[in-house]
Protein backbone atom coordinates (compact mmCIF):
# COMPACT_ATOMS: atom_id res chain seq x y z
CA UNK A 1 0.00 0.00 0.00
CA UNK A 2 2.92 2.35 0.67
CA UNK A 3 5.63 3.36 -1.77
CA UNK A 4 7.68 5.16 0.90
CA UNK A 5 7.25 5.83 4.58
CA UNK A 6 3.88 7.55 4.11
CA UNK A 7 3.50 7.88 0.33
CA UNK A 8 0.59 5.80 -0.92
CA UNK A 9 0.93 3.96 -4.24
CA UNK A 10 -1.36 4.98 -7.10
CA UNK A 11 -2.82 1.49 -7.66
CA UNK A 12 -2.94 -1.74 -5.66
CA UNK A 13 -0.55 -4.33 -7.08
CA UNK A 14 -2.94 -7.21 -6.33
CA UNK A 15 -6.40 -5.93 -7.28
CA UNK A 16 -5.76 -2.66 -9.15
CA UNK A 17 -7.75 -0.46 -6.74
CA UNK A 18 -7.19 3.24 -7.47
CA UNK A 19 -5.77 4.96 -4.36
CA UNK A 20 -5.44 8.36 -6.04
CA UNK A 21 -9.00 9.35 -5.17
CA UNK A 22 -8.39 8.71 -1.45
CA UNK A 23 -6.72 11.42 0.60
CA UNK A 24 -6.17 11.22 4.34
CA UNK A 25 -4.36 14.55 4.61
CA UNK A 26 -3.18 15.18 8.17
CA UNK A 27 -6.00 13.19 9.75
CA UNK A 28 -3.79 10.32 10.87
CA UNK A 29 -1.13 12.68 12.24
CA UNK A 30 -3.67 14.45 14.46
CA UNK A 31 -4.85 11.19 16.03
CA UNK A 32 -1.32 9.85 16.44
CA UNK A 33 -0.12 13.05 18.16
CA UNK A 34 -3.06 12.86 20.56
CA UNK A 35 -2.43 9.19 21.37
CA UNK A 36 1.37 9.39 21.70
CA UNK A 37 1.24 12.68 23.60
CA UNK A 38 -1.39 11.40 26.00
CA UNK A 39 0.52 8.21 26.77
CA UNK A 40 3.83 10.00 27.33
CA UNK A 41 2.44 12.98 29.25
CA UNK A 42 0.35 10.92 31.66
CA UNK A 43 3.21 8.44 32.08
CA UNK A 44 5.65 11.27 32.79
CA UNK A 45 3.19 12.85 35.24
CA UNK A 46 2.86 9.56 37.10
CA UNK A 47 6.64 9.07 37.25
CA UNK A 48 7.17 12.68 38.37
CA UNK A 49 4.66 12.40 41.20
CA UNK A 50 5.73 8.92 42.30
CA UNK A 51 9.55 9.21 42.19
CA UNK A 52 10.39 12.88 41.44
CA UNK A 53 13.36 12.30 39.09
CA UNK A 54 15.37 15.27 37.77
CA UNK A 55 13.92 17.03 34.73
CA UNK A 56 16.88 16.04 32.52
CA UNK A 57 16.10 12.36 33.17
CA UNK A 58 12.44 12.91 32.30
CA UNK A 59 13.42 14.61 29.03
CA UNK A 60 15.97 11.91 28.27
CA UNK A 61 13.20 9.30 28.41
CA UNK A 62 10.09 11.21 27.29
CA UNK A 63 11.36 12.88 24.11
CA UNK A 64 12.64 9.71 22.39
CA UNK A 65 9.54 7.86 23.59
CA UNK A 66 7.12 10.36 22.03
CA UNK A 67 9.17 10.45 18.81
CA UNK A 68 9.29 6.66 18.62
CA UNK A 69 5.59 6.27 19.32
CA UNK A 70 4.69 8.93 16.77
CA UNK A 71 6.82 7.44 14.02
CA UNK A 72 5.87 3.88 14.89
CA UNK A 73 2.13 4.54 14.84
CA UNK A 74 2.05 6.80 11.76
CA UNK A 75 1.94 4.12 9.03
CA UNK A 76 -0.69 1.97 10.77
CA UNK A 77 -2.71 5.12 11.50
CA UNK A 78 -2.60 6.24 7.88
CA UNK A 79 -3.51 2.70 6.78
CA UNK A 80 -6.54 2.74 9.08
CA UNK A 81 -7.64 6.11 7.70
CA UNK A 82 -7.37 4.79 4.13
CA UNK A 83 -9.26 1.62 5.08
CA UNK A 84 -12.04 3.71 6.65
CA UNK A 85 -12.31 5.80 3.49
CA UNK A 86 -12.50 2.64 1.38
CA UNK A 87 -15.12 1.06 3.66
CA UNK A 88 -17.30 4.16 3.67
CA UNK A 89 -16.75 4.78 -0.06
CA UNK A 90 -15.44 8.28 0.66
CA UNK A 91 -13.62 10.21 -2.01
CA UNK A 92 -12.79 13.72 -3.08
CA UNK A 93 -15.78 16.06 -2.98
Amino acid sequence: MFAGFLKVVDRCAACGFDFTRLNTGDGAAIFIMQIAGGIVVFGALFVQVAWNPPIWAMLLVALPLVAGLSLGLMRPGKGVMIALQMRNRAGQA
